[in-house]
């Protein structure tokens, strides 16, 4: 008997790209960030990471095999995700807290609401989010260099559950995010900052590294430059007219709030996730514009330093719309030529 062919209406496009190449490009992507983060805060960055991915990777197993379903750990998204949420993460957190981050992130955010291509906001940003319920074990940032005061193999001690013990009195320091909100330009050079030589996150601190990062993943065709370029050029302009360090047009101050913090990393992997940005270009702009904007609204008036994670947090909630608003008429829709025939 012959088979069937069945066509579904057009465009037709054959590709080999699969999840799983695109994750394992950001992967490769995120790696010398990853680096990075290992050389400026020590091997317990290697640790905090390991750990992240592999809590996610069972937390996935572990849930496929409860739901009776198919594991689909094998798609790599896990990996992405643990490697994103450690980054978002000071490298003097308890080892429970990655753990804790991986179950929300993983159970709550993703597989909750139907798996990867189904969850409404970032998982790693969400897990992040979260837990902010223990705001000093994740706003206690650590100077670089100095992470042989800081055990590899086991928890920093604390009291109360909460206040660091005599391993961070010496070795933690204000971010230059922390300075820049007090309407003050931080002592920490532009090119430290952009090497990635402060204080901060496992894999928010080098610019540099991000963008080695963002390059490959633009010349792979992973991501385009739509939502990265709308973004930074976002927050570009509004901190280069109206810096907290009063007046108007300050270079200085422009560009600390672009090379500090978590912007590169959240403009090139995190905002870009495809589940949770807009399809079409123009609304990409938008969405970046409008990370852009929170952003700098967020580090200017609320009551934390960072606002790039909250920020596309709340745009996750409007993709929809702007995909709405943004699509295409379809060809031969609302426009053309109109043939009268005579009878």
């Amino acid at each position: 008997m012959a088979q069937r062919l069945l066509v579904n209406s057009s465009p037709h496009y054959r590709s080999g790209e699969t999840t799983r190449t695109v994750m394992t490009d950001v992967v490769i992507a995120l790696f010398p960030a990853l680096v990075g983060s290992i050389i400026f805060f020590g091997f317990r960055a290697l640790a905090l990471t390991l750990i992240c991915v592999g809590a996610c990777l069972a937390f996935e197993t572990l849930y496929c095999k409860i739901a009776k379903k198919k594991n689909t750990i094998y798609d790599c998204s896990a990996i992405v995700t643990g490697m994103l949420l450690a980054f978002n993460m000071p490298v003097a957190v308890p080892y429970w807290i990655p753990v804790v981050g991986a179950l929300f992130a993983i159970v709550v955010v993703k597989m909750l609401f139907g798996g990867l291509g189904k969850n409404i906001v970032n998982p790693a940003l969400a897990a992040r989010a979260f837990l902010f319920s223990w705001p000093t074990l994740m706003t206690t940032f650590t100077k670089p260099f100095v992470s042989p005061a800081l055990p590899v193999f086991s928890n920093p001690v604390y009291t109360n559950g909460a206040q660091l013990s005599e391993y961070m009195d010496s070795i933690s320091a204000a971010t230059p995010l922390k300075v820049l909100k007090s309407g003050m330009l931080s002592d920490t050079s532009i090119i430290d900052m952009f090497v990635g030589n402060t204080g901060g996150c496992l894999g928010e601190t080098s610019a540099a590294l991000l963008l080695l990062g963002g390059a490959y993943l633009l010349f792979r065709r992973v991501i385009t430059w739509h939502i990265p370029v709308a973004y930074i050029g976002t927050v570009a302009a509004v901190t280069f007219i109206f810096p907290l360090t009063g007046g108007t047009f300050d270079v200085d101050f422009m560009l600390q709030s672009i090379f500090s913090g978590g912007l590169f990393l959240a403009a090139f992997f995190m905002a870009t996730d495809y589940t949770t940005s807009p399809v079409t270009p123009k609304g990409r702009i938008i969405f970046g514009i409008g990370c852009g904007l929170l952003t700098v609204f967020l580090r200017y008036y609320s009551g934390y330093s960072e606002g790039a994670s909250y920020a596309i947090l709340l745009m996750n909630m409007l993709v929809l719309p702007i995909d709405k608003m943004t699509k295409p008429k379809r060809y031969g829709i609302g426009g053309g030529y109109h043939v009268e025939t005579n009878k």
